[in-house]
């Protein structure tokens, strides 16, 4: 059940500190750019900072650091998450709340305003031919963090027959929750695809038996990378893992923004080879990803 546009939100619902800003981001609505980058490392946002120009601020609340400035004229800010889609939950509604509800009145705007959200992140790939230091564009998310399945209509951002197969071909273990599969925005798609590998990314709720890792535990679906490799759907193989992708995606879709993630690759997990110093590979994508937000229509 959504809120009516009239209804009044309340304190406890909507939780903003002393100077006007929102809770955990620590934002004000005037301090947002229209042009989000993500992140889930708080260092990397100095890392994009120092491509910028014009830096309007630099906060910190937590893991949420931010800052706004101008990269080649055009208005930018960038956020950290912190790690996993719980992260994800705060910041999609927080930074959705600061572009769609009047604090003042407390109220839902009746003129929406959509963000463009790109994720910048680090992953794991899982098919063979995928390059260390590769750009993998997540066109598909694949949600197995469970999330979006709190919402009213996470029916309405999956795709059904993708998430159907899926789960057929895996074997899902009732007991884990139900996964959802998001197409990214199309827009984002068509800029960024030229530079980068076509992907149907896993978004993991963890790190270790989420994505297959064995320390001492042993996994729910021991067979489950095999079965990730060797599933196909709509000219799309499953490509990698990381842990947020899906979250922004499905609620991106669901409050009206567009969103993507483009991850640098620094683990082959069907090769079991990694990168040892991937930050400069980091700094070409974030390059690439402001340069072409900049030519973005």
């Amino acid at each position: 059940m959504k809120t009516s546009r009239t209804k009044k939100i309340a304190a406890s619902e909507l939780l903003l500190n002393a100077d006007g800003s929102i809770y955990h981001l620590n934002l004000r609505p005037e301090e947002l750019a229209d042009t989000v980058i993500l992140v889930g490392d708080p260092g990397r946002v100095a890392m994009i900072a120092k491509f910028m120009t014009a830096i309007e601020f630099t906060k910190q609340s937590r893991e949420f650091v931010s800052t706004t400035g101008l990269y080649k004229g055009k208005r930018i800010t960038v956020l950290s998450t912190g790690i996993g889609t719980d992260n994800i939950d705060i910041v999609m509604n927080e930074l959705d709340a600061i572009a769609n509800i009047d604090f003042n009145t407390r109220k839902i705007k009746e003129q929406k305003r959509s963000l463009t959200l790109v994720r910048i992140g680090t992953s794991g790939a899982l098919q063979p031919e995928i390059p260390l230091g590769s750009y993998v564009l997540s066109h598909y998310s694949i949600g197995c963090d469970g999330l979006v399945n709190w919402y009213a209509n996470r029916d309405s951002v999956t795709d059904k027959e993708i998430e159907n197969a899926l789960v057929e071909h895996m074997g899902w273990d009732p007991n884990l929750p139900r996964p959802y599969i998001v197409r990214n925005s199309e827009r984002l798609i068509k800029a960024f695809q030229r530079k980068t590998v076509k992907g149907m990314t896993i978004s993991a709720p963890g790190f270790f038996g989420p994505q297959g890792r064995v320390l001492r535990l042993g996994l729910a679906m021991p067979k489950m990378n095999a079965k990730f490799e060797s599933f196909a759907a709509k000219g799309y193989k499953v490509t990698n893992y990381e842990m947020e992708g899906s979250a922004i995606a499905g609620l991106a879709k669901e409050m009206g923004h567009e969103a993507i993630t483009v991850c640098c690759i620094i683990a082959n997990r069907y090769r079991k080879e990694a990168i040892t110093d991937y930050h400069p590979y980091i700094e070409k994508l974030i390059k690439m990803v402001l340069d072409t937000l900049v030519k973005l229509k």
